[in-house]
């Protein structure tokens, strides 16, 4: 069974042979970018709508909290004024609506290379990208390959949001692509980036770790349930020069923002550092 949209359902089957189903209901935005096929349909279930890239899940409205809120805050809390956010993906807007919740936040760019995804949820999915129009924010619609090459010193929090590495995030995957990364955050800075599910995706997440261990002194893994994603469990990686996971997390910000969020709070945070066995063992 090919992944999408058939007989009603949404299927995804991941590499390991099992994925999931959704009933499907009115496909509202269906069309061919230069990189990829963006679709936004409803669907018969808790989960409301739903984007797909190139028939492969990306977010819904039922459930999209349990990505957006672990990419943001995990890092964010741990910096002790992030005041200078680069989100490269994230066209959906969820990483960055995440990101304003925090008072300290005076710039946020967002760098996708693909405007059709921002368009499309703009219009399709408006709880999700509710502050794309936000005055902080810089959305620039190109490559972040060649966007980040000349940036030294310029950034608090870099939050990679991206797709799979396939297509057109393929290139966000390479050690020269990490290094331009580092350089570009500031003194003190962080960044966290999605980083496939340790239980589909174990060679790729293997790959990723073993690059990303070059580039930064510091490299843990956090993790978290996403109940659509591919076997329902998600990895993020948190990298920096010099700041440990968990060597600091800010008490006030972590109150007010609690207090807006469905996952996020302090010993949640303290936890997600904690990891199974098969996963210490693999990275």
């Amino acid at each position: 069974m090919k992944n999408g949209i058939e007989n009603g359902y949404y299927h995804e089957i991941t590499p390991s042979g099992f994925g999931i189903a959704i009933k499907a209901g009115n496909v509202l935005f269906s069309d061919q970018s230069e990189f990829q096929k963006v679709e936004v349909f409803e669907t018969d279930s808790a989960l409301g709508r739903v984007l797909t890239l190139d028939d492969l899940m990306m977010t819904t409205e039922g459930d999209e909290y349990h990505y957006h809120e672990m990419i943001a805050h995990i890092p964010m809390m741990n910096h002790k004024c992030p005041k200078s956010v680069l989100v490269i993906g994230g066209g959906d807007g969820g990483t960055v609506r995440e990101v304003l919740k925090h008072d300290t936040v005076e710039r946020v760019v967002l760098c996708e290379i693909d405007g059709m995804v921002i368009d499309a949820c703009k219009k399709f999915l408006p709880t999700i990208a509710c502050e794309l129009d936000n005055p902080k924010v810089e959305i620039l619609v190109q490559d972040a390959i060649e966007y980040i090459k000349d940036k030294k010193n310029e950034f608090d929090i870099i939050l990679i949001d991206s797709t799979d590495p396939m297509g057109p995030g393929e290139g966000l995957f390479t050690e020269e692509f990490y290094t331009n990364v580092k350089n570009s955050l500031k003194e003190g800075g962080i960044m966290a980036a999605q980083s496939e599910s340790p239980f589909v995706n174990k060679q790729e997440i293997k790959k990723m770790y073993d690059l990303l261990k070059k580039v930064f002194p510091i490299c843990s893994t956090y993790t978290s349930n996403i109940p659509t994603y591919p076997g329902g469990y998600w990895a993020w990686a948190f990298c920096s020069e010099n700041v440990e996971p968990l060597s600091y997390i800010d008490e006030r910000r972590c109150e007010d923002i609690t207090k807006t969020c469905k996952i996020y709070n302090k010993d949640y945070h303290k936890a997600r550092f904690a990891l199974p066995n098969y996963l210490k063992e693999l990275l």
